[in-house]
């Protein structure tokens, strides 16, 4: 639980009840994100503009095992594995009927917005949230649908056609999943970060283009992805980007990002921004499902939920490897970490 900037704890709670529409899932893993570490500082535009408040329970990145199922769901939800989506809309609205839930004006976000978060033993969401893991996605592939389906979004986005050279700016956890969605579709990968180790992880995933902005080859670039939390750099990606080209916007960075729109329309580019993996989850699962994305190394280390506040606050775990992303297993000890890619 999060009582404040910096509060954070674990605590016995009252279980959480299937009501009406709802399932009770045994939470198996959570992944902590970006998005947690800025509740726990404080730093979330949802807290600064009064939309999330403390306390708040963190954790949309999940999979799991329905346990109880509430009135009107279909009992073969019970038992099954599970991930679920993180924005819930009102399904009323224009946006909801539109398929747009993920843009409802009133929608509840797990573990940040109205809705209590999966890092806890056990978690109640609509039963209409739900998507069934295949056997071929474990625990840990299950807890990394949410950021996945953000990073396949981007690079649908992004238009690539295949032998198109994109570049993706940030290779944290979905700079690289959105590199991994994007070599799928047979595109040339350039990376670009600051840090030489991270880099260097990013080479033992086979992405042999990884640069810094000082080292970066003045190449034709039909997509750049940014992924950073950077505030420079929406600009450089459109100074990058090739006339005509796309320019994906899905990091977020914690102050306001300038562009100046006379570069995008002297190129003629087109700029998207991306928001929720909501409408790319189903075909993440199938990626993962036929081992076309494999993305388990990013996984650092899973720890219990004793050691959460620890991360939250930036300590990487004892023997972490050196992916990004932190795993939680809420029901139990902590699991060991996988191995190093390659």
């Amino acid at each position: 639980m999060l009582h404040g900037a910096g509060r954070a704890g674990v605590e016995d709670v009252e279980p959480p009840a299937a009501g009406p529409g709802e399932v009770v899932v045994d939470v198996a893993r959570v992944g902590v994100c970006g998005t947690d570490v800025e509740l726990y500082s404080g730093e979330l535009q949802y807290l600064r503009d009064g939309r999330s408040r403390f306390p708040v329970r963190p954790g949309h990145e999940w999979s799991g095992r329905v346990t109880a199922v509430g009135a009107g769901v279909d009992p073969g939800w019970a038992g099954r594995r599970v991930t679920g989506d993180t924005m819930l809309g009102c399904r009323a609205c224009r946006r909801c009927r539109g398929g747009r839930q993920h843009l409802c004006e009133d929608r509840q976000e797990v573990g940040i917005l109205g809705r209590a978060g999966a890092l806890a033993a056990r978690l109640a969401v609509p039963a209409w949230s739900l998507h069934a893991l295949p056997d071929t996605v474990d625990d840990a592939l299950g807890a990394l649908v949410e950021p996945g389906g953000n990073a396949l979004r981007a690079v649908r986005a992004a238009g690539l056609a295949p032998g198109d050279r994109v570049l993706v700016t940030g290779p944290g956890t979905i700079g690289l999943l959105a590199a991994m969605f994007a070599r799928r579709a047979g595109a040339e990968v350039h990376l670009l970060g600051r840090d030489p180790e991270t880099l260097e992880f990013a080479a033992s995933l086979g992405f042999d283009r990884c640069w810094t902005a000082e080292s970066l080859p003045r190449l034709p670039y039909e997509a750049v992805i940014d992924a950073s939390n950077a505030e420079s750099l929406p600009a450089r990606a459109v100074e990058w980007v090739e006339p005509g080209g796309r320019v994906v916007f899905i990091g977020l960075a914690g102050t306001p990002s300038l562009l100046d729109t006379r570069a995008l329309a002297l190129k003629d580019a087109t700029a998207r921004g991306i928001l929720s993996a909501s409408p790319g989850l189903a075909a993440t699962i199938s990626a993962y499902a036929e081992g076309a994305v494999d993305p388990r190394p990013l996984i650092a280390a899973t720890i219990g939920l004793d050691g959460v506040a620890a991360v939250l606050s930036g300590e990487r775990p004892e023997g972490a490897g050196p992916g990004p992303k932190v795993h939680v297993a809420p029901g139990g000890p902590a699991a060991p970490a996988p191995p190093a890619a390659g």
